[in-house]
């Protein structure tokens, strides 16, 4: 057969079906993304003018919220965590309630300020299929929005978790039945770490697994830590403690950050000024929202930083935690503890979170940032981290770079505190 010149009939109709396939790849729902990395809490008032001013002023940038208050976080630019009692598993086997629900999503789901759907605080895994079916109920109705799940820490039981074993491989389990069947944008945890006869030992332990989990499901993580005291055995954390659980949770990865608890009143009744959260009854501010105030903006500003980027490794050195791993000795970034006017190796030791710039080349990601950790939270620590190039270090307070002159850094560091560090480009 020979070639033959298209006709203009021909010309029209490929012309209409590219223009087609264009308009429905544009109109694509979008897809929900963590944008600003999170600063929020569990449990706080209900949301007036004055107390979205006191949490927007304190650095928080999502806020919890029912549908009646949505409009009082859009006049303050607060993101929304949505509460309703029709966001819950029991919704899904009851036709009416789902009609309602339909009603709801599509009432809120173009308000500018609506972030995520609160769905449950530690399911077991029981629960998982019910909270799969309305997960992706919720993301077929509005993908732009996530829902939010918080599943339990490693120190939950087995009839907790819904699963059996000892603690790692139980955990593990109950961490793969949640992804594999509710399939979550974001993965979420809650840890609290500090008693009132120390510190507890699984904090890192957790920390790790959690790491590892959203980084091959390819999904974002959040560490809600500990604000106040809810239990005679555990005590509120103090300014350092809670810059300590900060730079922690940066260097292991984390994209959010979220407090337990901002204000619930049973506590401070039983507890009064011992019981920590972000404000007292009469709604002024604790030392822990002015810890939190001063932190907030920091977590932000460096994990803004380090969103582009892969977490590699979450080294430690010195002193060894369940679950920790070891700064390789043949690290590109390390420490030279023998530096002039250099403090020794603290006994709670350092921690050093790796990151690097993934690219499609297949080949290993290469360190290019690190997150140095002074783990001693009560007391400062000067350190030099040596790298593998010039390097340039992150002013969190300033949001600016700043050029070292070598291949080295030393750096003072608060307890609790980390330095964000960079190879020159």
């Amino acid at each position: 057969m020979k070639n033959a010149r298209p006709t203009a009939t021909a010309c029209i109709l490929v012309a209409l079906v590219l223009h087609c396939s264009y308009m429905v790849k544009a109109q694509e729902p979008q897809r929900w993304r963590v944008g600003m990395p999170i600063a929020t809490y569990y449990a706080g008032p209900p949301i007036t003018d004055s107390a979205a001013k006191q949490m927007r002023e304190g650095g928080f940038n999502l806020i919890w919220c029912a549908e009646s208050e949505m409009d009082v976080a859009r006049r303050h630019e607060l993101r929304v965590l949505l509460q309703d009692g029709l966001l819950q598993p029991e919704t899904m086997n009851d036709p009416a309630q789902l009609a309602k629900l339909d009603a709801l999503i599509a009432r809120v789901k173009n308000h500018p300020s609506l972030y995520a759907y609160y769905i449950i605080d530690e399911p077991g895994a029981g629960l998982f299929p019910v909270l799969g079916k309305l997960v992706a109920h919720l993301r077929a109705q509005d993908p732009a929005h996530m829902a939010y799940i918080n599943l339990f820490p490693t120190y939950a039981n087995n009839d907790q978790l819904g699963v059996k074993g000892e603690t790692i491989p139980a955990y593990n389990e109950y961490l793969r039945q949640f992804i594999e069947t509710v399939k979550p944008e974001l993965l979420s945890y809650d840890h609290y770490h500090f008693a009132v006869d120390g510190d507890k030992d699984q904090y890192f332990l957790n920390l790790g697994i959690i790491r590892q989990t959203a980084l091959d499901a390819g999904i974002p993580f959040l560490n809600i830590v500990q604000a106040c005291t809810w239990e005679k055995n555990m005590r509120a954390p103090n300014g350092d403690e809670m810059r300590w659980l900060n730079y922690t949770s940066l260097a292991y990865g984390a994209h959010g950050l979220s407090y337990f608890v901002y204000y619930y009143q049973p506590f401070y009744q039983e507890f009064k000024e011992k019981a920590g959260q972000m404000i007292r009854p009469d709604g002024t501010t604790t030392p822990q929202y002015e810890a939190a105030k001063n932190l907030n903006p920091q977590f932000v500003a460096i994990a803004t930083q380090l969103q582009p980027l892969r977490s590699l490794g979450a080294y430690h050195a010195g002193k060894m935690y369940w679950g920790a791993q070891a700064l390789p000795k043949e690290a590109p970034f390390r420490l030279d503890l023998k530096a002039k006017d250099n403090s020794p190796m603290p006994a709670d030791g350092m921690l050093l979170g790796y990151f690097g710039k993934p690219d499609n080349s297949g080949k290993p990601c290469q360190p290019t940032h690190v997150l140095v950790v002074n783990l001693d939270y009560r007391n400062t620590v000067t350190t030099t981290v040596v790298g593998p190039g010039q390097m340039e270090v992150f002013d969190a307070e300033r949001r600016v770079w700043k050029q070292a002159t070598r291949m080295q850094v030393t750096t003072t560091l608060p307890p609790g505190g980390g330095t964000l560090v960079r190879v020159r480009e």
